[in-house]
């Protein structure tokens, strides 16, 4: 994987570091001598298949770590410099890091957890090394989920994960690698999202990747970031989709918008048509099996509310109990031999085997076909079941983004002795804005069915979210059922 991310022009520009004051390029040659650096210090303290920690915000030193441990045949951590010292514990000690390789700030965190290495300290002189003999199931990367549905497992990836992410990546950003394409993402590089939907595949594909670090993202940093780094695709989760839209935040000289994480709906979409000026590209995967749907504008017109077309070497079924695939309503599935798809959950051979329906990991989504175009219901565990109907949030969610006093929604079943379930939003509503309950219930009522508007709306001053920007449900429906028991 290391091999295939270095294998360009060594002038080529490989890296736009925007986290100092001042612009810093990075040719492949120039990462390539950053990785042998590090690997030459590595080879003193590991062996193919130890865990190794990256405790690195975006930079060129964090791409260099990781590239070194895989050019060795030692498998990387990411982690997060957002966590918290109990969710850092979990991970190291879960994965059984060695050490990590941080940056002072990193270390503050660390404490005494693991054995903290200074990246940018510890390259030695020498020779190029050699590259680790390994296969495409090779473990390369241990990422762990962000704990949406339980507590957060490590997903166990080979060298194979990397060639899993091209097709995906290019489709979704209308065919990814035209002169003078740029790549940026707010999203962290600890996640699969920044990691292997932007660094790696930008490097693979010999498109230039931005390297910043936003300590807060506002609407106003991320113009100026585009406008230093001439960017001109950007993978933006919803969260930030949101923001800029609330901000009326338009962004210049963007050829491609790809968005991933949660479904948008059509407002979103014709927003990003107006504001950007292209199509706004979303694509489907998770951390166990990524970038396995995506749209493409230019090739055909999104269809709200779908989550794109299968991509070339991912087969996608929607599947039922007995685990064939339906035409009707099922479980999203991937078929085993997807190239992005995990080896395994690490040490859980139990929620691995859970995993896997027969041939198909099922992906605890709920979708259904139209045509060739695969349309998101929800979560599993986030389908409201009211009055014998099964509702699905995220079209409720998309209709109230509509709304103008709307910033962000997030919506559960609460518990009903009557409808076993009603629907339950709660609504974050933009500054200086107002909206009754009442409102929004008509508003919801007059777009979609009578049966799906929220008999109930409380509004808040923010959602419960995970750090990579999603509605953590689990939290609303807890809130919501502690409702029922007051």
């Amino acid at each position: 994987m290391a091999a295939q991310a270095l294998a360009q022009d060594p002038d080529a520009l490989a890296l736009i570091d925007l986290t100092g004051a001042e612009r810093r390029d990075i040719s492949y040659g120039d990462l390539a001598e950053m990785v042998d650096g590090l690997a030459r210090y590595l080879l003193t303290r590991i062996q193919p298949g130890d865990r190794v920690g990256v405790l690195l915000s975006q930079s060129p030193w964090c791409a260099a770590a990781h590239l070194a441990i895989w050019k060795l045949g030692a498998i990387s951590v990411p982690l997060f410099k957002l966590f918290k010292r109990d969710a850092l514990a979990s991970r190291a000690g879960d994965a059984g890091v060695s050490f990590v390789l941080t940056d002072p700030e990193g270390a503050e965190l660390l404490g005494d957890l693991a054995e903290a290495v200074m990246v940018d300290q510890v390259s030695l002189p020498g020779q190029a090394v050699a590259f680790a003999q390994t296969k495409p199931d090779t473990p390369a990367i241990l990422i762990y989920t962000s704990g949406t549905t339980g507590s957060p497992k490590g997903a166990l990836h080979g060298h194979r994960v990397l060639t899993g992410h091209l097709p995906g990546v290019a489709i979704s950003h209308d065919d990814l690698g035209q002169p003078g394409d740029c790549l940026w993402t707010p999203a962290d590089w600890a996640w699969i999202g920044g990691l292997f939907d932007v660094l790696m595949p930008g490097l693979a594909l010999g498109v230039p990747v931005v390297a910043a670090r936003l300590d807060k993202f506002t609407p106003e940093a991320c113009a100026d970031l585009v406008r230093r780094g001439e960017v001109r695709n950007v993978f933006f989760p919803p969260t930030a989709l949101r923001m800029l839209k609330a901000a009326g935040q338009g962004l210049d000289g963007l050829r491609s918008v790809a968005s991933g994480g949660e479904p948008l709906g059509a407002e979103m979409l014709a927003w990003g048509q107006s504001s950007f000026g292209v199509t706004i590209n979303e694509f489907y995967g998770q951390t166990e099996c990524n970038m396995v749907a995506s749209s493409c504008g230019v090739d055909y017109p999104p269809r709200p509310g779908c989550i794109g077309k299968a991509v070339p070497g991912h087969q996608l079924a929607v599947i039922d109990q007995e685990g064939k695939p339906t035409s009707a309503e099922g479980d999203v599935a991937v078929r085993r031999g997807s190239a992005s798809m995990m080896l395994e959950y690490w040490n859980r051979p139990d929620e691995t085997a859970a995993k896997f329906h027969g041939d198909w990991l099922v992906t605890g989504d709920r979708g259904i076909w139209e045509g060739d175009f695969l349309r998101f219901v929800g979560r599993e565990d986030d389908v409201i079941t009211s009055a014998g109907y099964r509702i699905g949030p995220a079209e409720i969610e998309d209709c109230l983004m509509t709304h103008p006093s709307v910033a962000t929604v997030g919506v559960v079943g609460k518990p009903d002795p009557l409808r076993t379930e009603i629907v339950k939003a709660y609504v974050v509503l933009k500054d200086g804005a107002v909206a009754s309950e009442k409102e929004l219930q008509d508003y919801v009522k007059h777009r979609l069915t009578q049966y799906s508007y929220p008999r109930e709306i409380t509004f808040l001053e923010a959602l419960p979210m995970t750090v990579t920007g999603k509605v953590i449900r689990k939290e609303l429906k807890a809130r919501a059922a502690g409702e029922v028991g007051a």
